[in-house]
């Protein structure tokens, strides 16, 4: 398939990612969540997507959801397999899935204590509560779901809700060190949207590991986004540890041929990236990697750059292995 790397902007938006008409959005503040370019990617869906011929969702790195949740509920998707490399992701949605009802009282109760403290006391708070969450990993059993998952699932929605930024980042013994984020009035549990998130999971298999483990699971039948830890926009950007393992240029390139592997299945495949030519036009590490396939570049705001001046509009890469039909 030839490639096009033309820069495209979005025309009018035509639905909006929040919850409208009641529909659940992503229960994690996720830096580098996907919601701004869900338009730009519906665009570039594949037709069979809409009208039924796909009916296999498949996203190997699942992180904030927000794609998922976007198709599931707005194309006629039967099946759904969703992976991530990252325990405590994954844990997450084991429990949303599988516990929602004790995991929101336990939110609701850390909603109560939190809200009902003066700024020191949160301070102290959400440090106990990293401090207690990252002993415990040492010896906690990510392979058999039980009980104490519920607590850890809690602990971790909370550390999201009112750390700096809403980043999930761990170190690389895998502890989450995100300081505390002093919001005025976070919202730690959102019952009703979690419930929502519990009814799209009961139709879902959630995996933890590598993204080739779900290579078992994709075929002609099937619509597969593929949205990876990024590749750093520059030398000084070190936001990339998602996992304790990271993930390095020899797994965009890994990356990159099973890509390839999963087009001679015959399934429509998505991928999204930065776009290294907003630091250096002259960088063709995608370009080269995915030259085959067809390339486009469509404007999203950066996000996570701690240096405010810094964040603003950069070019993002989707790349697919079909053409897109104009509708």
């Amino acid at each position: 398939m030839g490639g096009s790397s033309g820069i495209r902007r979005s025309p009018v938006r035509r639905r909006r990612c929040n919850q409208e008409n009641g529909l659940a959005v992503p229960f994690f503040k996720w830096a580098g969540g996907k919601n701004q370019l869900i338009p730009d990617f519906e665009e570039r869906f594949p037709v069979e997507l809409r009208n039924g011929h796909l009916d296999r969702y498949v996203e190997p790195f699942i992180g904030g959801g927000a794609v998922f949740l976007y198709v599931v509920q707005h194309f006629p998707i039967k099946e759904s397999i969703i992976c991530d490399i990252n325990e405590e992701l994954i844990l997450t949605y084991q429990v949303i899935k599988q516990d929602v009802d004790p995991l929101i009282s336990l939110l609701s109760g850390y909603q109560e204590e939190y809200d009902g403290l003066d700024d020191s006391g949160r301070t102290s708070f959400f440090y106990r509560m990293r401090d207690e969450m990252n002993g415990e990993r040492k010896g906690f059993d990510f392979s058999g779901y039980g009980t104490a998952w519920v607590k850890r699932a809690a602990q971790l929605l909370f550390l999201n809700r009112t750390c700096f930024n809403g980043l999930f980042r761990v170190n690389s013994k895998g502890a989450f060190n995100v300081p505390f984020g002093r919001y005025k009035n976070p919202r730690i549990v959102h019952p009703s949207n979690l419930l929502k998130v519990s009814s799209l999971l009961s139709h879902t298999t959630i995996l933890l590991g590598d993204f080739s483990i779900s290579r078992e699971y994709i075929n002609d039948q099937t619509f597969v986004y593929i949205d990876p830890p990024y590749r750093p926009l520059s030398k000084t950007s070190k936001f990339t540890s998602y996992s304790r393992d990271g993930f390095s240029e020899d797994d965009q390139v890994r990356l990159s041929r099973f890509f390839s592997e999963l087009d001679t299945t015959g399934a429509k495949v998505m991928l999204s990236n930065s776009d290294p030519k907003n630091e250096d036009p002259d960088d063709h590490f995608f370009d080269d990697l995915y030259r085959e396939f067809r390339m486009e570049r469509v404007l999203a705001k950066r996000m996570i750059n701690s240096v405010g001046d810094k964040r603003g509009e950069i070019n993002e890469i989707i790349v697919m292995n079909y053409h897109v039909q104009n509708l």
